[in-house]
């Protein structure tokens, strides 16, 4: 891609991503993403009401009359975007293929981090990590990113969740918030030992991206489907009801061993369709952990 064609596409994003997350998301990302905690202020004269156990001991020892703690919300975050880059993000049979849906949601979390204060950085991953882009501060990291998340061309096509977030494990030593963007179409023995190790050290947050299409399969006859990720073909009858009942089955299925993972694990997750309004499962989520709190 050259680059003037990038730097267009990134100015589009950055105009409409920005937007959202300036207008609509800047306070629900807030309450939903809090910092680490309470940091230590400063001291004051004790008033009424005023909890006692956050009198201070030491200064009211100096002065003879009480004084307690006070204490303001540690605001900064780690955020780390972990972005499927597998080839099945490259299907879509609406005006949006998964990948676009992908770099959009990305450039919203990462101009509503920005404009908390908060670090970005990105796990690029199929099924081998592609690239690391270490979690920093500012504008121009955001608009590194969303061009990366435009241009990035992957290795590998395959997927790997679970060693994915073994290297998010491994790779940031301090607590973050992780948004695990991807398909969730892997399905490695070992994904719910890996999520639970990490979202005991990260807040991890799942979305999953689907097409309508992946859901159920319309009756028009035979279909040849490509496998993104390894290259193969099948052929399908889509006018035969049992195949399309197999098809429609093998989804859900797939979305309950996903809600009873997701469940199991302790992280907070939401769908994504392609067709919809991807604003209104990401307000969805955030007020929903925002309830938490």
């Amino acid at each position: 891609m050259e680059t003037s064609e990038l730097l267009k596409k990134v100015r589009k994003i950055e105009i409409k991503t920005r937007g959202l997350s300036r207008n609509i998301f800047a306070g629900e990302y807030h309450s939903a993403f809090k910092g680490r905690g309470m940091a230590f202020s400063e001291v004051r004269e004790y008033q009424f009401g005023d909890d006692i156990r956050n009198i201070d001991w030491n200064v009211t020892a100096r002065y003879s009359h009480p004084f307690v703690k006070i204490y303001e919300e540690e605001r900064e975050l780690t955020v780390m975007l972990l972005i499927d880059v597998s080839g099945s993000r490259e299907f879509g049979t609406t005006e949006k293929f998964k990948k676009n849906v992908i770099t959009e949601m990305a450039a919203v979390l990462a101009f509503s981090a920005m404009q908390n204060n908060d670090k970005i950085g990105v796990i690029f991953f199929s099924d081998i990590i592609e690239k690391f882009i270490p979690p920093k501060k500012g504008k121009s990291h955001v608009l590194r990113i969303i061009a990366e998340l435009i241009a990035f061309e992957p290795q590998n096509r395959g997927t790997n969740i679970p060693d994915t977030l073994r290297y998010l494990t491994n790779a940031l030593k301090k607590r973050s918030t992780a948004f695990v963007i991807s398909d969730f179409m892997d399905d490695h023995a070992d994904m719910e030992k890996a999520l639970s190790i990490a979202n005991k050290k990260h807040d991890v947050v799942a979305l999953k991206i689907y097409d309508e299409r992946e859901t159920e399969l319309p009756p028009i006859g035979l279909v040849k489907l490509k496998d993104a990720e390894t290259g193969g073909y099948i052929v399908v009858d889509s006018s035969s009801a049992t195949t399309r009942k197999m098809y429609s089955d093998w989804w859900k299925n797939h979305k309950n061993k996903l809600d009873v993972l997701f469940k199991k694990c302790g992280v907070d997750y939401t769908l994504v369709n392609t067709r919809e309004d991807y604003v209104v499962s990401l307000m969805n989520l955030f007020k929903k952990r925002a309830l938490k709190q």
